[in-house]
């Protein structure tokens, strides 16, 4: 389960963070996982409950918003919005699309207690 080594990653960043910031503890961390990252949101957070233990962030709230999986038609130049497991054009239906987003973890918010 990589998913215990992502959030050890997330809580260093944050732990380095709150440090410049002169943060006493972290009440909630808000994510966005994108639908191809390889992230599992419900392993994620059980991950989160191990990870946390003994630090700034022992008793925040996780938070993780789906991101949206984006492609661009390398065909006729359409953009938007399509399903994890159907990455044709929406405009299209062609199957040679770049994607543009979607395979992002993005740490969007730390809410902190500052001396």
């Amino acid at each position: 389960m990589h998913e215990l080594s992502v959030c050890q990653g997330l809580l260093r960043e944050v732990a380095r963070m709150a440090a410049e910031h002169d943060a006493v503890a972290v009440d909630r961390i808000v994510l966005q996982v994108g639908g191809l990252s390889g992230v599992e949101p419900p392993l994620l957070e059980r991950a989160f409950e191990v990870a946390r233990a003994g630090t700034l962030a022992e008793a925040a709230e996780l938070e993780i918003r789906a991101g949206p999986v984006v492609v661009l038609c390398r065909e006729c130049g359409s953009r938007g919005e399509v399903p994890v497991n159907r990455l044709l054009c929406p405009g299209c239906g062609d199957w040679r699309v770049e994607v543009v987003e979607g395979e992002e973890l993005l740490l969007l918010t730390i809410d902190m207690e500052t001396v």
